[in-house]
């Protein structure tokens, strides 16, 4: 079911048109309470005043953003999107649908990760109504619909990465934020497709490993960052051994032989790579006593 245009015209024209026939048939009553003309049934004043009453109903209200989803006699009849005051079938039975842009955050969700840890996650979704027949018809309740379909497709997701990436090339949840993002908007419009709702945009607002592995998780990162900062030390180190080599041959400081050079490259790479402070040592007497 789609939703398409539904009958309605400008009300202010028909508030003329009631304000007439109420005049007109409250005359009519007025006229024969005082001996009017003969001949004037009373049913027509009646009659004058019920179809004006009837024709009121017709009146409604449309507000920016927002559809007017009308029926008759359960049957679906269109939707009114124009602003302001509107008059339709006065047996049409109406119901507000709000088009604005909504957001909501999902709680905290403990699933696993795609390497079977423990995780917790949260999203905050952003969504709109685009198609209000279908919103109204075709699921019972949309909002509770986009909510419950929101937290399925963020399990979902969550499921496929892994929290930390061990390999640059494949994404995971704390490293490769717009890819998540898009595949989670991704994931939660499929399900939201047939409730005509939009999902404008789909974010991870909390991460976190569950408490029950967190401080051994902290444990591993510490050290993967402890390795990571070692090799960056190491290489940096046997850059600036190699370059100190190369001008003290350049400029012919001083001669070094094999057994020199490797002394002189253990020294560097100690002062360069140690977490502490180095104490200098004097050599008064030779390499070779």
């Amino acid at each position: 079911m789609n939703e398409r245009q539904g009958f309605s015209v400008a009300g202010i024209p028909f508030v003329v048109v009631c304000l007439v026939l109420a005049g007109f048939g409250i005359s009519q009553l007025i006229g024969l309470k005082d001996g009017g003309a003969p001949g004037t049934p009373l049913f027509v004043g009646v009659g004058l005043l019920v179809l004006d009453g009837l024709l009121v109903r017709g009146f409604f209200q449309v507000a920016p953003n927002e559809g007017q989803v009308l029926q008759l006699f359960g049957k679906y009849a269109g939707t009114v999107r124009d602003e302001g005051l509107r008059w339709t079938n006065p047996f049409y039975s109406r119901r507000r649908v709000s088009l604005r842009v909504r957001n909501f955050e999902s709680g905290k969700l403990k699933v696993n990760d795609n390497d079977g840890n423990p995780i917790e996650i949260a999203a905050v979704v952003v969504w709109q109504v685009l198609d209000t027949a279908e919103a109204v018809f075709c699921v019972d309740d949309y909002e509770n619909f986009v909510h419950i379909q929101s937290e399925s497709a963020l399990r979902q997701m969550a499921q496929n990465y892994p929290y930390d990436a061990h390999d640059d090339n494949k994404p995971s949840l704390r490293s490769h934020g717009e890819v998540i993002n898009n595949h989670l908007r991704d994931e939660i419009q499929a399900r939201l497709e047939k409730a005509g709702v939009q999902v404008i945009e789909a974010r991870i607002s909390h991460l976190a490993y569950a408490q029950e592995i967190a401080q051994a998780m902290l444990q591993r990162q510490q050290a993967n960052a402890i390795v990571a900062a070692r090799e960056r030390i190491v290489e940096g180190a046997v850059g600036m051994v190699a370059m100190a080599l190369d001008k003290l041959r350049e400029q012919g400081v001083v001669e070094l032989d094999e057994e020199r050079k490797a002394a002189m490259v253990s020294n560097l790479l100690v002062v360069l790579c140690g977490d502490r402070a180095t104490q200098p040592v004097v050599n008064a007497g030779s390499l070779y006593n």
